[in-house]
């Protein structure tokens, strides 16, 4: 028998205000332990929380960018449960009237495009991070995150391999960081996903019984967890068991999935209405004016490059999908070195010098870049002695004319 996945998304993103979401304590990584904590995250009585509105404007950002539809009327909702790291008991989050409603985004696998539907983001506080001693039998909780604005968008069950979310969650990742909203620094945990997966009879319409997986915290551990998930579920169900709707988490160590607990529905956390935030009601000519400020976005920039610089798409694809990558390129192509001699040195000599590290922090900058490939177009050194520059500039951050 054959199988068809089905995946959907649920992605939090971390979103970049330096203060909370309902009070005015500091959202700085990497803070002392419970130094960045007040009355109001901590949920103390007697007080009150006040919605910060750079939360608001980064949603509607988000919302805009996705062509979603903005709700200029959505409400906060308790969601109810207990854990060692929520000490208010309840997660201050939005349910039936979130800020942003259905929306779509397109990616590309393999050459094929596909549109995946964005069910609705939106607005939520952060709970608490727990740090589990390695020798004694206890865990300590730092509230510090305690009610760090998020935005969870939340995707269709659209996806139908693995591939295809791992191009949805690198999309989604490249429009956050566009929009200069979220850092997107998985390994900090201001870019989560959890995801959502089940397998069915190819042909049947009935969803399959789904896993959640969680613990995720690079692009490579989604793509293989889903694998590993995928090949679990198909197992199961060749054999004649039945798949148990549970949580999962992924140990990268053993790459396998482990048993965390049994999957909640929506019920379960006993959502209702926030009683001390009013409603939200967004004006449509504070909308406009979030959306005349939007950014040139990742697809609008590779057509650009198409057609200004004559990249092929593949190239294009590449250097826009992260921007500071894109914005390197830019800088260094307007030396007046050929676009297409700035693209493969960036995707070839550079990306592999840099050894998976972020372009900025490359001792190369876009000007010297630049400047050295014009020496070879110019036939002042060759292509060969280039290369051996490009080392020393890499190690030294030196101008290639010093060197």
């Amino acid at each position: 028998m054959k199988f068809e996945t089905v995946i959907g998304l649920e992605i939090h993103a971390q979103l970049k205000t330096e203060s909370k979401i309902f009070c005015g304590c500091s959202t700085t990584f990497g803070a002392p332990p419970n130094t960045q904590t007040c009355p109001i995250c901590l949920g103390m009585p007697g007080v009150l929380p006040v919605l910060n509105k750079k939360v608001v404007k980064f949603a509607i950002k988000m919302g805009l960018a996705t062509d979603s539809v903005v709700n200029r009327f959505n409400t906060f909702a308790r969601k109810n449960y207990f854990y060692p790291d929520l000490p208010k008991g309840y997660q201050t989050s939005q349910f039936d009237l979130p800020i942003i409603g259905p929306g779509v985004v397109e990616v590309e696998v393999d050459g094929e495009k596909k549109l995946i539907g964005i069910t609705r983001m939106h607005m939520e506080e952060d709970a608490g991070k727990l740090i589990h001693d390695e020798v004694e039998p206890v865990s300590y909780v730092d509230l510090n995150r305690t009610g760090t604005p998020l935005l969870e968008i939340v995707s269709e069950p659209d996806m139908r391999s693995p591939g295809e979310a791992y191009s949805y969650l690198k999309k989604i990742h490249s429009i956050l960081r566009y929009l200069d909203i979220c850092d997107g620094n998985m390994q900090e945990g201001s870019f989560r996903c959890d995801a959502n997966i089940s397998l069915r009879p190819v042909g049947q319409e009935k969803l399959g019984i789904r896993t959640e997986l969680k613990n995720m915290n690079s692009f490579r551990n989604v793509q293989n967890a889903l694998e590993y998930e995928v090949r679990r579920q198909r197992d199961i169900l060749l054999d004649g068991g039945n798949v148990v709707q549970e949580t999962l988490l992924w140990n990268p160590d053993k790459n396998c999935t482990e048993s965390m607990r049994g999957k909640e529905d929506a019920h379960d956390y006993r959502y209702f209405p926030c009683p001390d935030l009013v409603p939200i009601e967004i004006s449509q000519e504070w909308i406009e004016e979030i959306r005349a400020s939007l950014p040139e976005l990742p697809d609008q920039r590779k057509a650009r490059f198409v057609e200004q610089y004559g990249l092929p798409e593949y190239d294009s694809a590449i250097l826009t999908g992260d921007r500071e990558l894109a914005d390197f390129f830019e800088t260094a192509a307007s030396r007046g070195a050929p676009a297409k001699k700035v693209s493969n040195w960036m995707m070839t000599e550079l990306l592999r010098e840099l050894k998976g590290d972020a372009i900025r922090n490359s001792k190369v900058t876009p000007d010297h870049l630049g400047e050295l490939l014009l020496m070879v177009d110019k036939g002042t050194i060759s292509g060969k002695i280039a290369k051996t520059v490009f080392i020393d500039m890499m190690e030294s951050g030196k101008d290639p004319q010093e060197i």
